[in-house]
């Protein structure tokens, strides 16, 4: 694998030398006449109950996380990210996760329609325990991909996800390693993961900005680092802009910049913060470059340990009435959504973040008072 420091065209040239089955931007004229229309379908990434909530100083029940994810499952989200695979002396929150798929495969969740469940997997050590719970109930999942379902209840896909970063000070300071030995730490996950035909999802932090380099953050090593991801074997990119420093225009630089590194939109769901206010900004300038997937979550849960100061993820029914307001489909219960903000806020003793989820339930009590006084 060539250092990340080379220049983009020798990850190009590797790219695209490659045999066939290595992906390849789709233009407009590589598609049937038929999927050349506007697609207003919109893919939602839940990651609250992992992503949320690994930072919260204040112990969380595993009954509530399982409660949490129960709920999130009805509401018509596809994908809800429920755990990690990491030392529980990192992430004590997280301590829980092999109890939380043992539940999910075990017990089953309630859902209308097909779900994923992504669980982190840093290493191989948070992988082998993740594939010893997964070949303890190999009956109760589907193998990615998934043959088509006609059984109600539906089983589960389960994803396994790998967290990379785009500049050495972040990837130090969160995964303890360079970025070249981040990828090598991964390949033996991605590699172990898709033997076992699971999906596999890599994140990439700081791609619009790092709290200890700034905004000088390189979209040509961040669409490097997508492309060795993707060669790896990961079937799916989240960019994340960790510190919620990203702009417009960078959003649009960036997302240029993999276009012209061979990523399609496929390959790529983008993961906002809203730190500055921009992360619905940056969400429409990703819709008019192509992209349907976007992470999100609940009540906007989240923040970033190393980056003092940032908020949390984009809250996910500020995304669902940003975007069905344009026209896109999510397919998601934005009132149902909003209750589970509301309860999982007052859980963890914080703020309701999202301003649509306070907006709309605001609105039902008042037709409900409006009501009682008629």
């Amino acid at each position: 694998m060539a250092p990340l420091t080379l220049p983009l065209r020798r990850s190009l040239l590797r790219r695209f030398t490659q045999p066939r089955h290595i992906r390849r931007l789709a233009t407009a004229s590589d598609r049937p006449q038929s999927q050349q229309s506007f697609d207003n379908r919109v893919k939602l990434i839940e990651v609250g109950p992992r992503d949320g909530l690994q930072n919260e100083k204040k112990t969380i029940p595993l009954e509530t996380k399982i409660e949490l994810i129960q709920r999130l499952a009805k509401t018509g989200l596809p994908v809800i990210e429920a755990g990690s695979f990491v030392s529980p002396k990192w992430v004590p929150q997280m301590a829980s996760s092999s109890e939380i798929m043992t539940h999910i495969l075990s017990k089953g969740i309630p859902s209308e329609q097909p779900l994923t469940y992504s669980f982190l997997a840093p290493n191989t050590k948070g992988f082998d325990v993740a594939k010893a719970i997964l070949d303890q109930h190999s009956d109760s999942f589907l193998p990615f991909p998934p043959p088509s379902q006609k059984s109600t209840p539906a089983k589960p896909t389960i994803e396994i996800a790998v967290f990379a970063a785009a500049t050495e000070s972040f990837s130090k300071a969160n995964l303890n390693c360079s970025i070249a030995e981040s990828l090598e730490r991964f390949a033996p996950v991605i590699s172990s993961a898709k033997a076992a035909n699971l999906r596999v999802r890599a994140y990439i932090s700081c791609v619009l900005g790092c709290p200890f380099e700034g905004t000088s953050v390189s979209p040509h090593v961040v669409a490097d680092l997508s492309v060795s991801l993707l060669e790896a074997g990961a079937d799916e990119i989240s960019l994340g802009d960790t510190t919620g420093m990203g702009t417009a225009p960078k959003t649009r630089d960036l997302l240029e910049c993999l276009r012209s590194a061979g990523l399609r939109n496929e390959d790529i769901a983008m993961h906002f913060h809203d730190t500055y206010g921009q992360a619905l900004v940056n969400t429409l300038v990703s819709l008019e470059a192509g992209g349907r997937k976007f992470d999100s979550s609940v009540g906007g849960l989240g923040g970033c340990p190393y980056s003092p100061g940032a908020t949390g993820n984009v809250s996910t029914e500020d995304v669902v009435y940003f975007l069905e307001s344009l026209g896109m489909r999510t397919g998601v219960d934005l009132e149902a959504l909003a209750e589970i903000g509301e309860w999982i806020s007052e859980e963890v003793g914080r703020p309701n973040a999202s301003s649509v989820g306070r907006a709309v339930l605001g609105a039902r009590r008042r037709k409900r008072s409006e009501g009682k006084a008629a």
